[in-house]
């Protein structure tokens, strides 16, 4: 960035929920806690049009302008995330339908289908009003579409309307039955059809459908996301220049971010991590150990997948990225909820801060008394009384501004591939009960964190690609002939395996076997791939074993082989350039291996403590304890200048200095 904007606090308000007699207060506490970023808005419709085209916008303007009044910055959700009732009575058949058949109703949110082209008019209809009244609003500094684009699993939806959009979008993609038929291998089970009215959704099939057939219905279910927020963004660039964002979610990947980002100038999303441990992890030891602070690298995850998601529309190293809702207490909506631990909260923040974030807002202002998020804990108390999360946004405001912190990140050495489709495709036909991309993907970064080093999260782009030392690519689903020239003609060592560039991108077994058009990087064949339950690991040496998931390779001449398991099969290829690991590995061989790889690329790593993670922006280095017990970290440290913090790091403590 030519001049990296300034790291901030912000906070989610609902000043309809509230007396307008508090208002004023609010907005006085909030900046006296450093808070410059207010949301609001995006759950409104009802307030603000209580009837069909009667509009009531004096309570959104007198609240623009008490913040205003108070030096606050503005970010406006638009309102479609929460049409009203009497727009669903209207047209019932906006609402979305699930994989049973049964009807999603009204009676909480996201109650509808992006499929519905007359909900996409009232939704291009309130969207107008909004950026045409305060498009050019001196308080507003940022817009965001609709909000958590999928929550509650609502991408894929088997109405009507997704029907005949389905339909359609097949039509356009194949051009003629025939050529769908071929692509789909409608062949298999006399599935081929006369013409693409014939084609129906893939649910309610006697056994599982045709997986080419359910890949395009995930493309199609992912192209109606990014249409609809397309919609928005389109009208808002005709009455505002404010820049547009969209606040994303942990571990939901039911469409592509990558291709809604390209409307975006800020991806953001919401970070809960104390709420995504419980559900986001499998290994019990670890959620007893962060049970009040999170799993050490899945918030980091997410900060650094979403910054790509932030450059996508930006350029290869500029991407704009917030976390536009920071949990501040216990939440309301895991299968448990437990408060964070003393100094988790302010953790969180300086961990995004750390991975380039300009703005950490909290969920919420003040906690409710009412409805489904009254368990829900906020900067304030139901009574308006301080909270813990208040205290925290005054310390870490000050912090931000005694350091003048911005936010500006490097581009790593290392990039870590994440794919949508990928993940997409190992959901429709896993072939094993555990197989899961994301969580193989996991144990991938895992390992880097370990290691000290920052990791970037990438599409599978060659921009993405471009100036890295080592490319990481562990299950990818189809490499395309044009990405692996990009890889080939990249200087960086390059880590695959298990499971890429296995299909084609119409879910079929690549003509000449996996991986595919790797093979112009490792002459490798994979003849054969088996599942294995979690009490049959394949065995290699000492502790390390693959885990659920083992191919069978025959390499050429060029390519050595190395690291048997015990029954007598080649598990680790490689060449000058690549590395192919052929099997799922355990937490042991995935350090192994990412290891070796390291060195192949001759990246520089530290080794660190199991609690402790690194990360740097701007020219200073944030050193986490994510663990229970005080850590000295004075040897990473050495001679450096701190900017604050202690060289022995108490649990749940941050300490940054001077690179």
């Amino acid at each position: 960035m030519m001049n990296p904007p300034k790291q901030t606090i912000g906070v989610c308000y609902y000043p309809e929920h509230w007396p307008e007699s508090r208002w004023e207060e609010d907005a006085r506490l909030m900046v006296a806690a450093g808070i410059t970023h207010v949301r609001i808005g995006e759950f409104a419709w009802s307030k603000l049009e209580p009837n069909p085209g009667a509009y009531n916008f004096d309570w959104l303007d007198k609240s623009f302008d008490v913040l205003h009044r108070h030096g606050l910055k503005v970010v406006l959700g638009t309102p479609t995330a929460t049409p009203p009732k009497w727009l669903v009575d209207r047209m019932p058949d906006m609402l979305a339908v699930d994989a049973d058949g049964q009807i999603r109703g009204f009676g909480s949110r996201r109650h509808y289908c992006f499929s519905h082209e007359e909900y996409r008019k009232e939704c291009a209809r309130i969207t107008t009003e909004f950026a045409k009244r305060y498009g050019k609003h001196s308080a507003l500094i940022a817009w965001q579409t609709d909000n958590e684009y999928g929550c509650h699993d609502t991408v894929l939806s088997y109405s009507d309307a997704a029907l005949k959009g389905f339909r359609n979008w097949l039509a356009q993609k194949y051009q003629s039955p025939d050529a769908m038929n071929r692509a789909w291998g409608n062949i298999f089970w006399s599935m081929e059809y006369r013409s693409f009215d014939e084609v129906e959704l893939p649910n309610l099939t006697v056994t599982e459908p045709n997986p080419a057939h359910v890949m395009d219905f995930r493309r199609y279910s992912s192209d109606q996301v990014k249409s609809f927020n397309r919609l928005q963004t389109d009208i808002i660039r005709k009455h505002s220049n404010a820049p547009i964002g969209h606040n994303f979610m942990g571990s939901y990947t039911d469409f592509d971010h990558y291709a809604v980002s390209e409307d975006l100038d800020i991806a953001t999303w919401d970070s809960y991590p104390i709420g995504f441990l419980d559900r986001d992890s499998s290994d019990d030891e670890n959620k007893a150990r962060y049970l009040g602070v999170g799993d050490p690298d899945l918030q980091a995850f997410h900060h650094d997948l979403y910054r790509a998601c932030g450059e996508v529309r930006n350029g290869a190293v500029d991407g704009r990225w917030w976390v536009m809702e920071q949990q501040p207490g216990p939440v309301n909506w895991a299968p448990y909820n437990p408060a964070p631990y003393p100094g988790a909260v302010e953790l969180w923040a300086w961990e995004a801060f750390a991975a380039g974030a300009e703005l950490v807002s909290y969920f919420r202002w003040r906690q409710p008394s009412f409805a489904q998020e009254q368990m829900h804990e906020a900067l304030l108390l139901p009574n308006g009384e301080f909270n813990e999360g208040y205290h925290v946004c005054e310390k870490v405001s000050k912090l931000l501004k005694q350091m003048d912190s911005k936010a500006q990140v490097v581009r790593a050495d290392v990039a870590l591939v994440f794919d949508y489709e990928s993940q997409w495709a190992w959901e429709i036909q896993p072939q094993g009960k555990d197989f899961s991309y994301i969580e193989l993907v996991m144990r991938y970064y895992r390992a880097l964190r370990r290691q000290g080093i920052n990791v970037d999260v990438i599409p599978p782009t060659k921009e993405a690609i471009t100036g890295r030392k080592l490319i990481i690519m562990p299950g990818m689903f189809n490499v395309s002939e044009d990405f692996a020239a990009a890889l080939e003609s990249s200087k960086a060592v390059i880590l695959a395996g298990p499971r890429t560039g296995s299909k084609d991108e119409n879910f079929q077994i690549v003509q000449d076997l996996p991986p595919g058009a790797l093979r112009k990087l490792i002459n490798i064949k994979i003849t054969r791939v088996e599942s294995r339950p979690h009490h049959s690991p394949v065995l290699l040496q000492d502790d390390l074993a693959f885990e659920g998931w083992r191919e069978f390779v025959v390499p050429e001449a060029s390519v050595s082989a190395s690291m048997k398991s015990e029954d007598g099969h080649d598990a680790i290829f490689e060449n000058d350039r690549m590395i192919y690991l052929a099997g799922r590995p355990n937490a042991p061989l995935v350090d192994y291996i990412v290891t070796a790889a390291l060195n192949k690329a001759e990246v520089k790593t530290t080794r660190l403590h199991r609690d402790i993670r690194v990360r740097d922006n701007n020219n200073v280095r944030y050193i986490f304890n994510y663990g229970p017990e005080t850590v000295d970290c004075s040897e990473l440290i050495g001679d450096a200048q701190l900017v604050f913090g202690a060289a022995s790091l108490a649990p749940r403590s941050v300490t940054a200095y001077k690179l």
